[in-house]
C-alpha cells in the first residue's frame, strides 16, 4: 500500500515539474505574441501581418539574446500544441455557404490553380535540388494561404525550423508584390470586379494580403475576393490529409530507376485537420454571434503568432543563409506560375 502510494506520489510530482517547466517559454512565445500585435498596431499598416513580425521577433531574439534551455520545453509546447489548436479554430473562419457564393466554376478555378501551383513548385524544386520538404513549405503557402500553410503542413513534413522561416520568409515578400502589382494589371487587363476579386482570392498568398490588394478595386471585388480565398483555405484540410497519407514513402533507387518504396513508420495521421473540418461545419450553422466570432478570429491570429514566435526561437539565421538563394527562386517561380494559371483559368472561363 504504501509502494502504491509513494508510485502515485511520484506520478504526481513529475506531472507537476513537467507542467511548470512549461511555463518560462509559454511566457516567452506569449509575450513576443503580444509584442508582435502591439507592433502592428503602432505601424498603423493594417495589412501587415502580426504573423510575420512574430517569427521576426523570435528569430532576431534567438540569434542575439539566445533562448535559454530552461524556455525550450515551452517554446516547443508552443509550436507543437498551441498550433494545432489554431489551425482547428480556422475553421471557425469558414462556412458552406461561403463555398457555395464562389459558385462551381469558381471552385474548380480555384481547385486547379492550387493543384497545378503545387505540382509545379515541387517539380521546379526538384529541377534546382531543392530539399523536398522546404519545396513541399512553399507549395503549401503559395498554393493555400501563406504562413498558416506553411505551419500547417509542417506538421506532416516535419521539415527543420530554418526551413519553416525560410517558406514564411518567401510567401510574405512574393505574397506583398501583389499588393502592389494586382490594382495595376486590374485596369490594364480590364477586369471586371468578380474576376478581379475571384483572380486575388484564387492566387494571391495571405489573407491579409488579399483583402489588400483586392479592396483597392472597390468594395465588390474586395468582399468577392475575400470570399475566394476563404474557399481556397477551405482546401488545406484535404491537402494535408493527401500529404500525410504520402510523407512516409521515400524514393530509392534500384538499378538506377527510381521507385516509392514504404518505410515502416506509420502514417502520421493530422487529427487536428478533422478538427478544423468540424469547427467549420459548426461555424455553418451561424450559430456563434458576429461579436464573438470576431474575438475568436482575434484569438486565432493571436494563437499562430504564439506559435511562429516559437518557430523564430528555434531558427538559426546562419543555417538560413546556408541554403542560398535557389528556395527563393523556387518561391518566384511558384508566385508567377500561380498569377498566371489563375488568370489564364478566370479569362477562359469569364470571357
Amino acid at each position: 500500500m504504501q509502494s502504491l502510494t509513494s508510485a502515485v506520489s511520484n506520478r504526481s510530482g513529475r506531472r507537476w515539474a513537467s507542467r511548470h517547466s512549461l511555463l518560462p517559454g509559454l511566457f516567452l512565445t506569449f509575450t513576443i505574441g503580444a509584442a508582435a500585435f502591439e507592433l502592428r498596431n503602432l505601424s498603423r499598416i493594417p495589412v501587415l501581418s502580426p504573423l510575420i513580425i512574430a517569427i521576426v521577433l523570435g528569430i532576431a531574439f534567438h540569434n542575439t539574446v539566445g533562448t535559454p534551455p530552461a524556455f525550450k520545453p515551452g517554446v516547443a509546447f508552443s509550436m507543437r500544441r498551441i498550433l494545432r489548436f489554431a489551425i482547428i479554430l480556422l475553421g471557425l473562419q469558414l462556412s458552406l455557404s461561403q463555398v457555395v457564393s464562389v459558385g462551381i466554376v469558381g471552385i474548380a478555378i480555384i481547385a486547379l490553380t492550387l493543384v497545378g501551383t503545387f505540382v509545379f513548385t515541387l517539380w521546379l524544386g526538384h529541377r534546382l535540388g531543392i530539399d523536398h520538404k522546404l519545396v513541399q513549405l512553399i507549395a503549401a503557402g503559395t498554393s493555400i494561404c501563406g504562413a498558416s500553410a506553411v505551419i500547417a503542413t509542417n506538421t506532416v513534413t516535419r521539415a527543420s525550423d530554418e526551413d519553416v522561416a525560410y517558406a514564411i520568409a518567401s510567401v510574405t515578400v512574393f505574397g506583398s508584390a501583389s499588393i502592389l502589382l494586382y490594382p495595376a494589371l486590374a485596369g490594364l487587363l480590364q477586369l471586371t470586379p468578380h474576376a478581379y476579386g475571384l483572380w486575388a482570392g484564387a492566387s494571391i498568398h495571405e489573407i491579409a494580403q488579399v483583402v489588400a490588394a483586392a479592396f483597392q478595386n472597390g468594395a465588390d471585388a474586395g468582399n468577392f475576393g475575400t470570399i475566394a480565398k476563404l474557399s481556397r483555405v477551405m482546401l488545406l484540410a484535404p491537402m494535408i490529409l493527401l500529404l500525410s497519407y504520402y510523407s512516409p514513402r521515400r524514393r530509392q533507387t534500384i538499378d538506377g530507376n527510381h521507385v516509392e518504396r514504404p518505410t515502416t513508420q506509420a502514417v502520421p495521421m493530422p487529427w487536428f485537420v478533422l478538427g478544423f473540418v468540424a469547427m467549420m461545419l459548426f461555424n455553418s450553422l451561424d450559430l456563434i454571434p458576429q461579436a464573438d466570432k470576431a474575438y475568436l478570429i482575434q484569438a486565432t491570429t493571436f494563437l499562430l503568432a504564439v506559435a511562429l514566435a516559437a518557430m523564430g526561437l528555434a531558427t538559426d539565421v546562419g543555417k538560413l543563409r546556408a541554403k542560398g538563394w535557389r528556395p527563393l527562386l523556387v518561391g518566384a517561380g511558384s508566385w508567377m506560375f500561380i498569377s498566371c494559371l489563375s488568370l489564364a483559368l478566370i479569362e477562359l472561363a469569364y470571357p
